[in-house]
């Protein structure tokens, strides 16, 4: 008896525990849709049904030509929306951008315009012409000390970031009044400023980058891989990696496609130089938001401030250099689009610049609440935003209903926001 009740209770080997199969692509998207992870299927839907219906409505939308228009439209307002993500992943907001972006082009005007002696900012310039490349390093610099002042007064002193940059937006706002009140604008003539927006590159090289981009792209996407088994970690799907990989390729060489067979005037254009600075600017800033120990402390801090003080992240330095990239890339912006018109005038920072800026980072699924976001949904939302106005403008409507559909579009964004988060408390995420 002693025996057998020694045979029942003998330590037996627990059978190995089995991982559950990684979830489908099919569950792991209807699992997302119900948690209220929306991501950017929504944006995807709509930008294709936005082009789909201006095709039909507007005889000239659907061509090589009116595609180039809307890379190079875009680019300027695109480049402030990048920075706006990094202000918005904190939970503050910049209204100082579209006013910020008109001092740093007002700046390269300034320093590429040969003649007498001019003041800027009560600081006496040379009268020889800067060159452009030179004067754009220095725009870009000036915005930045803009940047650091306002973040300073917001993370140190306190002041709400709204207060703050609404003050700005009035102040910059009245210094190119101030500065162009007697010549009225400036007209820019360096060529290295006007090729941010109208440079065109040769067939070949337009190839080759696209080769360069879906290689980059492809040995990232590797790496990371290799990164999660090396550490551990289970690829849920590689046939989403994959797919990811063939998407990109064939964006990169359909886009350098489409752009090789434009011919304006008797010329063959190319690729342009602006959606190429949109490119790498997308990926400099997607690294710097996922891949640093500064992304994550901006992502920490908009989640919630008070547990990344805790956790030993200065806060207040995130806040500062958060505004920094903010102005910087307005300096970026406002450049393209000043070399987009070849000058800089009484107007140039007004009309809709800083609404269509923080409509594209928002409408692109960055969150207003803080702490979720990325830099690339900026570019999809202002790829949404220049298309409809492109393709209202080609269909014939007025400035008024451009106004009334991106309003439309951008209360929609927000309410889907709104909904995912709630979708996202109650799944428990």
């Amino acid at each position: 008896m002693t025996t057998e009740v020694e045979i029942v209770g003998q330590d037996r080997p627990a059978p190995e525990e089995v991982a559950p199969p990684p979830a489908g692509l099919v569950e792991r998207a209807w699992g997302n849709l119900r948690a209220g992870n929306l991501g950017v299927l929504p944006l995807a839907v709509g930008l294709v049904f936005i082009v789909v219906f201006f095709s039909f409505k507007a005889t000239n939308f659907f061509t090589a030509g009116n595609f180039i228009n809307i890379v190079v439209q875009m680019a300027g307002t695109t480049m402030l929306a990048y920075g706006v993500v990094f202000v918005l992943l904190l939970g503050e907001i910049d209204l100082s951008i579209s006013y910020v972006a008109g001092i740093g082009a007002l700046t390269v005007a300034i320093l590429q315009n040969p003649g007498s002696p001019a003041r800027f900012l009560g600081v006496e310039l040379s009268s020889h012409e800067l060159n452009g490349l030179v004067a754009m390093v220095v725009a870009v610099l000036a915005c930045a000390v803009i940047g650091l002042l306002q973040g300073t007064v917001v993370a140190k002193v306190g002041v709400p970031s709204f207060v703050v940059t609404l003050g700005g937006f009035l102040i910059w706002q009245g210094v190119i009044l101030h500065r162009l009140e007697v010549p009225g604008s400036i007209i820019i003539q360096d060529r290295w400023i006007n090729y941010t927006a109208n440079y065109t590159f040769s067939h070949f090289a337009g190839w080759l980058i696209a080769g360069i981009i879906t290689g980059l792209y492809a040995l990232g996407t590797l790496g990371g891989v290799i990164g999660k088994r090396r550490a551990g970690i289970a690829v849920q799907d590689r046939t989403l990696v994959i797919l990811k990989v063939i998407g990109v390729a064939i964006a990169s060489f359909g886009t350098v496609a489409i752009c090789n067979h434009v011919v304006i005037q008797g010329t063959t254009l190319g690729l342009p130089l602006p959606g190429v600075i949109i490119v790498v600017f997308l990926v400099a800033l997607t690294y710097l938001a996922k891949r640093t120990m500064f992304g994550r402390h901006v992502y920490a801090v908009g989640g919630n401030a008070e547990a990344a003080r805790r956790a030993g992240i200065n806060v207040s330095r995130i806040r500062i250099l958060v505004f920094i990239i903010s102005s910087s890339m307005a300096a970026v912006g406002g450049i393209i689009l000043a070399a987009n018109v070849n000058s800089v005038d009484l107007n140039f920072g007004g009309g809709t610049l800083l609404l269509n800026s923080i409509a594209a980072a928002v409408i692109g699924g960055t969150s207003l609440f803080g702490g979720r976001g990325e830099v690339w949904s900026a570019f999809i939302g202002a790829a949404v935003i220049a298309t409809v106005s492109n393709g209202l403008n080609t269909a014939g409507y007025s400035s008024g209903t451009i106004y009334i559909v991106t309003g439309i579009i951008l209360l929609l964004a927000v309410t889907l926001d709104t909904i995912g988060r709630r979708l996202q408390v109650r799944a428990g995420r």
